[in-house]
């Protein structure tokens, strides 16, 4: 992917093995009121690229290169991996002049797509602050904002008969996929515990029903009693490296 250049601004490309650069921390900048994704999990597919909005306050009095960044790393701030990306970012948005302090935007580009990103690169991240400083110095921070990138899943919704009649069994199916950064395609997502959720018609808010798990194809299947007509759907509420994802709903009559 080619960098993207901001007006006014500066692209700079990341990749997930390259190490935060030794000595980096001259001191003299402080980073703060980092937020990155509104603190909200990224969440990426198998094609599509995710921008990611941030901002960010950086102070310092020393003389330095516009295009100052926060980006997401991992490991030791001195020799830990950055996570691939290619970041657009504003120019100073004067604060005070006098004290040094100015503030950012910034977008940051993931495409999954990337030869330098995959699998592994879910899970876990730490956001480190960075600005160029005069003399090819630079300044380097943990600015303690945590972040967790995910690999979105996909689930699917289908009960039948259609229409049922009162009492009768109703089967309710799904499936659940999750992406696959190294492949590029969804692939089944086994042994998920997903919740069965009913909206009954005329009803503002969706109750769970009961909790099942997905099969080694991640395929979701039970049966409940009709009752009453409405909508049916699956949610599946994520984890540590997996997004969450509701599926669509299917509206049954019930006569």
């Amino acid at each position: 992917m080619g960098s993207a250049l901001a007006a006014g601004g500066a692209a700079i490309a990341f990749t997930a093995v390259s190490a935060v650069p030794a000595g980096a921390a001259e001191g003299g900048v402080s980073f703060s009121n980092v937020k990155v994704n509104g603190g909200k999990p990224i969440v990426i597919g198998v094609k599509e690229e995710v921008v990611v909005h941030a901002t960010f306050r950086m102070t310092t009095k020393l003389k330095h290169d516009p295009g100052a960044v926060v980006f997401p790393y991992r490991g030791s701030l001195e020799s830990g991996d950055q996570l691939w990306n290619t970041i657009e970012n504003s120019d100073c948005k004067v604060v005070n002049r006098a004290k040094g302090i100015c503030d950012y935007e910034e977008r940051l580009y993931i495409d999954p797509r990337h030869h330098d990103f995959g699998n592994e690169d879910a899970g876990a991240w730490k956001t480190a602050g960075r600005v160029w400083l005069a003399g090819d110095k630079h300044d380097i921070d943990d600015v303690k904002v945590p972040l967790q990138v995910k690999r979105a899943t996909r689930v699917t919704v289908n009960a039948s008969p259609e229409p049922v009649r009162k009492g009768r069994t109703l089967t309710v199916t799904g499936k659940v996929t999750r992406a696959n950064w190294d492949t590029h395609k969804y692939q089944a997502y086994a042994g998920r515990t997903v919740s069965l959720q009913f909206k009954a018609a005329g009803a503002k808010a969706y109750t769970t029903v009961r909790k099942v798990k997905s099969d080694r194809t991640g395929v979701l299947r039970t049966t409940v009693k009709a009752t009453r007509s409405g909508t049916w759907r699956w949610v599946y509420y994520g984890n540590s490296t997996s997004g969450a994802k509701a599926s669509s709903g299917d509206y049954v009559v019930v006569r």
